[in-house]
């Protein structure tokens, strides 16, 4: 199960955090925060942040497009 946190910052880095994040494919700054934590914590990570911003993608023009129709059909594609 998920747990929410409040987070405070000067409005100076929230600005520049929300820059960081549309500059660098992430959808908002909470998902910026989350992987860089990821980041910090479990650094071995078997993709890279720009492989993961290219799946992202991939996966927004996919939805966009309806080229799959359930996340089955998906992981079937991707597996072949």
């Amino acid at each position: 199960m998920n747990q929410q946190i409040n987070l405070r910052m000067p409005s100076k880095m929230l600005n520049s955090a929300v820059t960081y994040a549309k500059r660098n494919g992430f959808t908002n700054v909470q998902d910026m925060i989350k992987e860089t934590l990821r980041e910090k914590l479990f650094p071995e990570t078997t993709i890279s942040k720009r492989e993961l911003v290219l799946v992202k993608k991939l996966l927004a023009v996919s939805e966009n497009k309806d080229l799959y129709g359930t996340e089955e059909e998906l992981f079937g594609k991707l597996k072949q």
